[in-house]
């Protein structure tokens, strides 16, 4: 009899053995993450995209986009939204928490929210990083080196095409800034129906000379391909251009527009708690930071900033000698306002 029940304990077991080889294993989470691409994207993936999955097992699938609502508005309002977390500009993550297109952020994955700079907590997002709009030059092509917002707008002294991002939000501020209005009163200025009116009408004193470009790798492409003597461009893309690229390039700091850039999990996310354990663990005090290592963006936490590597440190938007004319966007303007201007704007566009 025991001989018996041993045989069967072991038929048993061999089949259960060969129904687990059978049965397929259990699917590892997939967090499907938008950001802003090109040598960002690469930065996060070697900062925190490619230690999380090593860390989770949490396998990550990236798409690009630039910017805006209405692609997230559709997916929420279809009730089919295919992104678990997405990489947001302050005035999107305002206007996408406001319009319930956003989940709302629980404080507690992000441990102590005092060691965030002011403002880099939101209900519906937290801050991954500091970054800023400046312009760019090569300084192969430029006899004399510019140095104000005014320079940008100087088609006569400095020649050749200008790039610019196909987007109201800072070329406004530039306008004014270049037409002699203070740092400091640019948004009161813009916020009436004369102030639009006199960037709208600096702006188009360059505008025959202004090639557009709409995603942020392009910026340093049109400078490295002499499409343009100077443009527009996010300081994190053209330091990696200087660095990796081996690019002539030289930054203006002068009237740069600084901003926080956001993660945000949309309402509807199919994989909310991986989400949320990316956010947490990529805001974390001992992860934030290495971001700036890999692109020459500045860490939104107060502890980090010390650990970044101090021969990144000049090269940070916040960086003292960056930072003596800076603008910080005004979010809550654009939040506000970015519908009704951007009309005006690709009006103007077209004219």
């Amino acid at each position: 009899m025991f001989n018996v029940l041993k045989s069967s304990r072991r038929m048993l077991l061999m089949a259960t053995g060969v129904m687990a080889l059978a049965a397929p294993a259990v699917a590892a989470d997939t967090l499907t993450v938008v950001t802003f691409g090109g040598s960002f994207e690469s930065a996060v993936d070697k900062a925190f995209f490619v230690p999380f999955t090593a860390k989770t097992g949490t396998n990550i699938v990236k798409e690009d986009y630039d910017g805006g609502l209405a692609k997230l508005r559709g997916m929420v309002e279809a009730g089919n939204t295919t992104w678990d977390l997405i990489d947001m500009e302050t005035n999107d993550a305002i206007a996408g928490c406001d319009e319930g297109l956003l989940q709302k952020l629980d404080p507690k994955l992000l441990g102590d929210t005092s060691d965030f700079i002011p403002g880099a907590v939101l209900p519906c997002a937290v801050a991954s990083m500091v970054w800023s709009t400046i312009y760019a030059y090569d300084t192969t092509r430029l006899t004399t080196a510019p140095t104000t917002i005014g320079d940008f707008f100087d088609v006569t002294k400095f020649p050749g095409k200008r790039g610019m991002r196909k987007s109201p939000k800072v070329a406004l501020e530039w306008a004014l800034i270049a037409d002699g209005v203070p740092v400091k009163d640019v948004y009161k200025v813009l916020g009436t129906p004369e102030g639009l009116d006199r960037a709208f009408k600096k702006l188009s004193t360059i505008k025959s000379q202004v090639v557009f470009w709409d995603a942020g790798a392009q910026a340093a492409q049109l400078l490295a391909d002499g499409a343009v003597s100077m443009t527009m461009a996010y300081n994190g893309r053209i330091r990696v251009a200087q660095q990796q690229d081996k690019r002539p390039f030289a930054i203006v700091w002068d009237g740069q527009v600084y901003d926080y850039e956001w993660w945000a999990i949309p309402k509807g996310a199919k994989d909310t708690d991986a989400a949320k354990q990316f956010v947490s663990y990529a805001s974390g005090p001992d992860t934030i930071w290495k971001l700036s290592n890999y692109i020459a963006y500045a860490p939104p936490r107060k502890s980090a900033v010390p650990q970044v590597d101090k021969a990144v440190l000049p090269y940070l938007p916040l960086a003292p000698d960056n930072f003596k004319n800076g603008l910080q966007i005004d979010a809550q303007f654009w939040a506000d306002n970015f519908d009704s201007i951007n009309n005006r704007f690709t009006t103007w566009l077209s004219q």
